[in-house]
This record gives structure tokens, sequence and C-alpha cells, in this order.
């Protein structure tokens, strides 16, 4: 059994309490790719009345990506775009920029964050809602970046005759992508 600190508020925790926390944290971390594999392949099968499931609509979006020649970055991102329909059905966006947001740049984060407003434009009329709430952010930096990757990407993936590369295809790129976060308030001391 593993040692585990002995504080019961953290304000009487030790640097020996934190000298046995950081490496089990440091353990933790290189297994989040498999964790958000393990995620996406919960979205498999659920169909949410969608012409395809959300695991398909995800890979085709990542496919459909990288068969443009966008970089490793940017193809998980449309990866990874819907992983928060299970947890997140209000906020799916929001899952997904969360996980996302120590690896990829801002206009990659943004980009996710946003696309559930831009991908409304092609359907809120139909539910009530007002398809150019994305005109809010139209002198946002990058709008553009973001109506693209809804109109290149997203709303095309829901094709069920449509290439979908396997979610094993992608896992290198996954894994590559989570090995070394860009920020975190966390950093300096996973790297110690």
């Amino acid at each position: 059994m593993t040692a585990r600190a002995r504080f019961t508020r953290m304000d009487q925790s030790t640097r020996e309490d934190w000298g046995l926390i950081v490496p089990e944290a440091m353990k933790m971390s290189r297994t989040l790719p498999d964790r958000v594999l393990d995620h996406l392949r919960l979205l498999d099968g659920d169909f949410g009345g969608f012409p395809v499931d959300r695991l398909t609509h995800c890979l085709q979006t990542a496919t459909l990506a990288h068969r443009d020649g966008r970089d490793e970055e940017y193809v998980c991102c449309a990866l990874l775009h819907d992983i928060g329909d299970t947890l997140g059905s209000f906020n799916h966006p929001d899952i997904a920029a969360a996980i996302l947001k120590p690896f990829v740049t801002e206009e990659n984060l943004w980009m996710v964050q946003q696309h559930g407003i831009f991908q409304g434009y092609n359907f809120f009329h139909h539910i009530g809602l007002d398809r150019d709430m994305r005109e809010q952010f139209r002198d946002h930096p990058h709008f553009e970046r973001t109506a693209e990757f809804v109109e290149r990407y997203d709303n095309p993936a829901f094709d069920p005759a449509a290439e979908a590369l396997p979610l094993e295809f992608f896992e290198p790129m996954l894994r590559r992508l989570m090995a070394q976060p860009r920020r975190s308030i966390y950093k300096a001391a996973m790297q110690a």
C-alpha cells in the first residue's frame, strides 16, 4: 500500500505530505489519455436521436480535420469537441474545453469552448433559439476560425456513410498532445 499523507485539513499539510502526494499526482497525470479515451468510448452507441452515435460524430469530425491537413492539436480538438455530451448535457463545450485547456493554444481552446453556439447557426431556429447567437462574437479574433471549424468539420460529421477513422488512429496524437501541459497552475510542481 502506498504511504498517505496524515492531515485532515489542508492547512495542516506539510512538505512531507506533499512529498507523498505529488509523485502520486504525477502518476495519475500520465494516465489522463487513457481516461479520456475511455470516456470517448462511452459515446459509442449513444445516438441521442442523431443519424450517427456521438463517438462516430467525434471520429468523423477528427477524420475530416485530419484529411484536410490540420495539425495534431487541431485534430485532437476536433476529436474531443463533444466529449462533454454525457456529463455536460447543458454545457458540453465547457467540458471539452476544460479537458483541453492545459494542452492547446488559445485559439483552439476558444474554438472548442464556443463551437456549440456556432453550430447553433445550423439548427437553433428549429428549436426556438436565435440562430445568430454567434454574432455576439463577430469582432472576436477567433470568430472566423470557429465558424470554419463548424462549417468544414463539425457540421458535416453526421453522415452514416462518411469515413470515420478508428479511435486507435487518433490515440497516438492524443497521447502526444497530453504528454506535457503548456499551462497549469501545477506545472512547476509536477516537473520538480
